[in-house]
């Protein structure tokens, strides 16, 4: 029987990224990189990787996983109870991660926290409390958050709505929707983070929001070690791939990769006070 064909990839240096910039949401700290994680960040910071954010699943998480980057002072942190989390949510929770922003100032964002009716693991009530003690605490702190949302746009919104965030920091991870869902999102003055998926060839939806999105606004994740962009879809994803969906929106924008690269990177910057 013949052996199957290997398949030849891309290398993410193969981008010609020229300057460091701004990977904006991984999760490093998952064990899925506890074998080879200074070879992970090696191949980031050759790809044009200079900063990556890395997002705590709760202050148990954090706590126990924190020092897996004290030698990696480009990583910075983000921190929040995940909607599908927050069934085991506690009051002390919110004490914790207030004392954590506190005490660490690589904690830049309150993050991910949301809504998720994908899963439906957790009642939404529940995840729409926990989701509201996370704003009141960002709040309390004045700092950004970003923001998980799945098979729950609307909803998201008017929670955000009802609090009073319009015009405030807010970053939309891992963005999947249509351009009207953009537009929303955009009208309110936040930010939009773009994945992987948009450079799957049938992503068309995705794609057409892309392009509606203001330069401005937009910046770019891999929500590693999940959504591998191509050529590496179907492979655990890494910070280094980040470059293949700045290709692609490169491609989407009609503009050069490096200057779309510099400029998501500026945005990255400016929204995490980096």
């Amino acid at each position: 029987m013949a052996k199957k064909k290997k398949k030849n990839r891309a290398l993410p240096q193969s981008v010609g990224i020229d300057i460091p910039g701004v990977e904006t949401h991984a999760h490093l700290d998952l064990d899925d990189f506890r074998d080879d994680l200074p070879e992970v960040m090696a191949r980031a910071k050759e790809s044009g990787v200079g900063r990556i954010g890395n997002v705590f699943l709760g202050p148990r998480a954090y706590n126990e996983n924190k020092e897996l980057f004290a030698d990696y002072p480009e990583v910075f942190f983000l921190l929040g109870v995940h909607p599908n989390d927050s069934g085991k949510f506690v009051e002390e929770d919110i004490a914790a991660m207030r004392e954590a922003f506190k005490a660490d100032p690589r904690l830049k964002a309150v993050g991910e926290i949301g809504l998720d009716f994908y899963w439906d693991r957790v009642p939404y009530d529940v995840q729409e409390d926990v989701f509201r003690k996370q704003l009141q605490l960002a709040d309390e702190l004045d700092l950004p958050v970003v923001i998980h949302s799945r098979d729950s746009h609307e909803r998201t919104i008017e929670v955000l709505e009802d609090f009073g965030w319009s015009g405030k920091p807010l970053l939309w991870h891992c963005f999947g929707g249509d351009a009207e869902t953009a537009q929303r999102i955009i009208n309110h003055g936040w930010y939009i983070s773009v994945p992987g998926p948009v450079t799957y060839k049938k992503n068309e939806i995705a794609q057409q929001a892309v392009k509606s999105i203001p330069l401005d606004r937009l910046v770019l994740e891999t929500d590693c070690p999940f959504l591998t962009p191509e050529p590496w879809r179907g492979k655990r994803n890494e910070p280094a791939f980040v470059v293949f969906t700045a290709a692609k929106v490169a491609e989407l924008k009609e503009m050069e990769v490096n200057e779309l690269w510099r400029i998501c990177s500026e945005n990255a910057h400016r929204f995490f006070s980096l």
